[in-house]
């Protein structure tokens, strides 16, 4: 495709997004060191704005990342267009989607990462909404890794940019976290229990205004209380995005 005349690829989609997100906001990442640089893992992500996204897009120098997109993005034309050059595979959130589920899983098997949001749309608020379990059954059908991943002050950030401020926006990549196989007698336990995992990780790289569902979850507690700080931003090796 095109874009105003310049041919479009993954590597020049990146390089405008980085470039934009340069010139409109203030970007610090933490914990890049820790993405893999082959093989499948699925990038847990909280879900605050339209930026998260193109965001997680720009940090990672690899061909095979993609997202579960909800279909409702379709009938936006510059969307569908976007969604379509990085190969997104589109979900209908409102069913169990075991066609967008199985490419998923293939994807991640043939050594893809995928980005997911656990909570399956926006939050509105800002505070985590509970994680559905679909991450946690995804990795464990592709036996791929999730990677934890917080982001903080997308939420704003539009707001910000009409009173002509820079936003300060901060994505965090935690440790990959590595399940044991589920057992069919115990799957939903253990789904969930995955899952409860996921959602308390990204919570603990994330300032309490934050935490919303997960506020009082005793994983939650236990992680924030084994930590040097009250929180674990900046914990890795800080980075700028602006690149």
């Amino acid at each position: 495709g095109h874009l105003a005349g310049i041919p479009m690829n993954r590597t020049t989609l990146r390089t405008l997004i980085r470039l934009a997100l340069k010139l409109l906001s203030r970007v610090t990442v933490y914990g890049l060191e820790r993405l893999p640089s082959r093989g499948g893992y699925i990038l847990a992500v909280n879900h605050l704005s339209r930026v998260d996204a193109p965001l997680v897009f720009s940090l990672i120098e690899r061909d095979e990342v993609t997202a579960l997109v909800a279909e409702k993005y379709k009938k936006r034309p510059f969307f569908r267009w976007i969604i379509r050059l990085v190969d997104g595979i589109w979900i209908n959130r409102g069913e169990a989607d075991l066609h967008a589920l199985r490419q998923a899983r293939d994807h991640l098997r043939s050594g893809g990462v995928l980005g997911i949001a656990p909570e399956g749309t926006r939050s509105h608020t800002g505070a985590l909404m509970r994680g559905k379990t679909g991450v946690a059954y995804l990795a464990d059908k592709a036996g791929v890794p999730v990677i934890p991943t917080a982001i903080s002050g997308t939420d704003g950030a539009v707001w910000q940019l009409l009173r002509f401020r820079r936003p300060a926006i901060q994505i965090q990549f935690g440790a990959p976290l590595t399940f044991p196989p589920i057992q069919r007698h115990e799957r939903e336990a253990t789904l969930q229990s995955y899952t409860d995992e996921i959602m308390c990780q990204i919570a603990a790289m994330l300032p309490g205004k934050y935490h919303g569902f997960y506020a009082n979850h005793p994983r939650l507690i236990e992680l924030l209380e084994a930590m040097p700080h009250s929180r674990a931003s900046g914990e890795g090796q800080a980075v700028s995005a602006e690149r």
